[in-house]
């Protein structure tokens, strides 16, 4: 039976039929909720890192002028001045949510739209018929490898999103925005033509830490000024963003300081912790998903925590039907011997409060790889409520 499903899928592939499927489910849903994207403002933002910090700066801008905006990102979905947390399980939810969502916004008179575009919606056409007006970039690392089946496939996923902007938007002055520091910017240049964009490091006043969060900081700038928003304008929302929650999220500052962040990947965990190196020794916690996800890069971010954690505490994410112990015993074999302290806690609150009570003044706890995601993912498709802030405030009052 296996050899059989294997076979029918192989042959939709190869005569397009999964294609024409999630297509034509994106024609339909645009179709059913008016195309509300045609009566709005639209902004997407797609790459490795970055993405929701890029667009709820982005956001804060432009709700700073005094217009409503509508959000679709990894951690909310908002509508002006209401959000809920987005609780599906995917930063880029299915065509008809997206639709559905902006046509909320064009009802509540919201001006503009604000999309995380990622690799695998792109794959599936969920960015199809949002016709944006400004599409964004803000650099590539390797993620998703298995699912797309290479680097370059992921990579050319994104260009695809590029691409259907330049090529089937139907915006006019259209307008690219494109990290300058990204080895892959001049594709996405390529693709962009005379509409791009480059954008490198905000230099103003800013509350959030690291050098990453200058870079995000100075995309969403960019956009602002291609929207024809005001200097003064984007610096004071800029000066006045307090953070997203999850994203470099300080939960204590004293006597310790303990910071909860979504790194999941290589690229992104070393430039957290790089900037966080320098105050205290880090006291690091982490873990990565199951069920076959990106595999390759568990030894890696062992390698990454031995540079630069004093302790490693290993611990489960979204194992889903993988074994845990062996997602820790991948991680642990990238990991020097005798550096750093490394322990196991196949309970994520128990690796939580032990991060916390081996924690001294003026060290950094750091807890990565969930940031705001409201469940841990097991087996059987089980899950459970999460918070890595709340388990962490309560490791805290108990220590």
């Amino acid at each position: 039976m296996r050899r059989i499903k294997k076979i029918i899928r192989n042959a939709t592939k190869t005569i397009g039929v999964l294609k024409i499927y999630h297509l034509s489910l994106a024609w339909f849903a645009a179709f059913i909720y008016g195309h509300p994207a045609r009566k709005m403002t639209v902004v997407g933002i797609t790459g490795t890192k970055g993405k929701t910090t890029v667009a709820e700066l982005v956001t804060a801008i432009l709700s700073y002028t005094g217009e409503k905006v509508t959000l679709s990102s990894s951690y909310e979905l908002r509508v002006g001045d209401k959000a809920q947390i987005n609780k599906t399980g995917n930063t880029m939810p299915g065509r008809g949510a997206i639709q559905k969502l902006l046509r909320e916004g064009v009802k509540n008179g919201c001006k503009y739209g604000v999309v995380e575009v990622v690799s695998e919606g792109v794959v599936q056409y969920r960015h199809k018929f949002l016709d944006f007006d400004v599409a964004v970039f803000t650099g590539l690392h390797p993620e998703h490898i298995e699912a797309h089946g290479g680097f370059e496939k992921y990579r050319e996923a994104k260009l695809n999103f590029f691409r259907d902007v330049k090529n089937n938007s139907k915006k006019k002055n259209k307008k690219f925005v494109i990290n300058k520091g990204s080895e892959d910017g001049k594709r996405f240049a390529e693709v962009a033509g005379e509409g791009a964009i480059f954008y490198e490091k905000y230099d103003g006043p800013l509350n959030l830490v690291g050098d990453f969060n200058k870079e995000n900081a100075g995309a969403a700038a960019t956009v602002a000024r291609a929207l024809g928003i005001r200097e003064d304008t984007i610096r004071h929302a800029l000066e006045e963003f307090a953070g997203v929650p999850g994203r470099m999220d300080f939960v204590q500052k004293e006597p310790f300081r303990v910071v909860v962040d979504y790194a999941h990947t290589p690229g992104s965990l070393e430039a957290v912790y790089g900037a966080l190196k320098d105050n205290g020794s880090l006291v690091c916690v982490f873990g990565s998903d199951g069920g076959g996800r990106d595999k390759w890069k568990r030894p890696k971010l062992g390698e990454i925590a031995s540079k630069y954690c004093r302790d490693l505490v290993l611990t489960i994410e979204n194992p889903y039907d993988e074994d845990p112990q062996k997602i820790i015993d991948n991680i642990r074999s990238g990991a020097s011997d005798g550096k750093p302290n490394i322990y196991e806690f196949l309970d994520r609150e128990d690796a939580i409060q032990k991060a916390v009570d081996i924690a001294k003044p003026g060290d950094t706890v750091i807890i990565t790889g969930k940031g705001t995601e409201p469940f841990i993912r097991l087996a059987d498709g089980k899950k459970i409520a999460w918070s890595d802030r709340e388990v962490a405030i309560r490791a805290l009052a108990s220590k």
